[in-house]
C-alpha cells in the first residue's frame, strides 16, 4: 500500500548523518513524501532534494511565520523557486502567535505575519499550487483571512490545515473553505482530536509525521521520519472503527489530488 507523508522536513540538521538513508527507507517502504520549507534556505533545499528522486520525494516552499522577522519574503524569488515541478506546494504558510513565551504576542507583529500570509496565497494562485497552512493560536484570524481572500478574489483555494490542533467547529469552517485537515503523531499520545478526526470524514483528511517531530507511539523519544506515518494511520484507523487499507487508500487518494502528485 502507497502511503504518502504529506508534511516532512528531512532537510533538517536532525537527518545530516542519514538523510538519504532515512529516504531510502521510506520509499522502500512504500511511502512518499513532501519535504516542507521554512525559510528560503530550507525551501531551495527541500527542491533540491526532490530534484534528486525520480518520483516520490516532492517539495513546498514558503517563510514560515515563525521566521517572517528574520527573513524578507520575496515573492519574486520564491516564484522562481516555484517553477520547479517537483514543487507541489506553497507552505508552509500562516500565522503563529506563540510568541517567545514571555507574554502575547505584540498587535504588529502579527499585523506583519498577516501581511507575509497573504503574499503567500497570492503567490500560490499566481503557480496554481495549493497552500499548507501552519497554525499555532491564531486559527480564528487563519480563518478569517481565507474567507476573506476567496471572497475578495472569488476563487476558491485548496490546501491542507497542517497539524491541526483546532477544534471541532474550526475543523469544519476550513472544510467548508476547500481545506484538507492533516494529522500526524499527536493523536497517538494525546486524545485531545478524536472527535475532530470523527467528525472529519476520510475524504479530507491527510496523514503527515512533521518530522522530525511529534514521534508516534511506539517510537515516542526516538527521531521521527516519514517511515512511521503508517501508526497516524492506525490511530485514525482505530478511532474511525474502519480498516487500515482504506485510511492508507482514501487519504493517498487525497494527497495524489491535492498536490497532483
Amino acid at each position: 500500500m502507497l502511503v504518502v507523508d504529506t508534511h516532512a522536513h528531512v532537510n533538517f540538521p536532525d537527518y545530516d548523518k542519514d538523510r538519504n538513508e532515512v529516504i531510502k527507507r521510506a520509499l522502500a517502504n512504500n511511502v512518499w513524501l513532501i519535504n516542507v520549507g521554512c525559510d528560503r534556505k530550507s525551501s531551495e533545499e527541500s527542491v533540491e532534494l526532490a530534484q534528486k528522486y525520480e518520483k516520490g520525494v516532492y517539495a513546498s516552499i514558503a517563510l514560515h511565520p515563525g521566521n517572517a522577522g528574520e527573513e524578507e519574503f520575496n515573492p519574486g524569488e520564491y516564484g522562481k523557486l516555484g517553477q520547479s515541478e517537483r514543487v507541489v506546494a506553497i507552505g508552509e504558510t500562516g500565522l503563529d502567535y506563540k510568541g517567545d513565551g514571555k507574554g502575547e504576542m505584540r498587535d504588529e507583529d502579527k499585523e506583519f505575519q498577516k501581511e507575509v500570509f497573504i503574499k503567500h496565497l497570492e503567490l500560490a494562485r499566481k503557480l496554481n499550487k495549493p497552500v499548507i497552512i501552519h497554525c499555532r493560536k491564531a486559527h480564528e484570524d487563519v480563518l478569517e483571512i481565507l474567507g476573506d481572500w476567496q471572497k475578495t478574489h472569488d476563487a476558491r483555494l485548496k490546501g491542507v490545515a497542517h497539524s491541526f490542533l483546532g477544534n471541532l467547529k474550526q475543523a469544519r469552517r476550513y472544510r467548508e473553505l476547500g481545506f484538507k485537515i492533516a494529522f500526524n503523531g499527536i493523536i497517538t499520545f494525546a486524545r485531545d482530536y478524536d472527535k475532530v478526526i470523527l467528525d472529519t470524514p476520510l475524504h479530507n483528511i491527510l496523514i503527515e509525521t512533521d518530522c522530525p517531530f511529534l514521534t508516534p507511539v511506539p517510537y515516542r523519544g526516538q527521531r521521527n521520519e516519514p517511515s512511521y506515518i503508517i501508526e497516524v494511520a492506525k490511530k485514525i484507523a482505530e478511532i474511525k472503527q474502519v480498516s487500515l487499507e482504506k485510511v492508507v487508500k482514501i487519504t493517498t487518494e487525497n494527497a495524489k489530488e491535492l498536490f497532483r502528485i
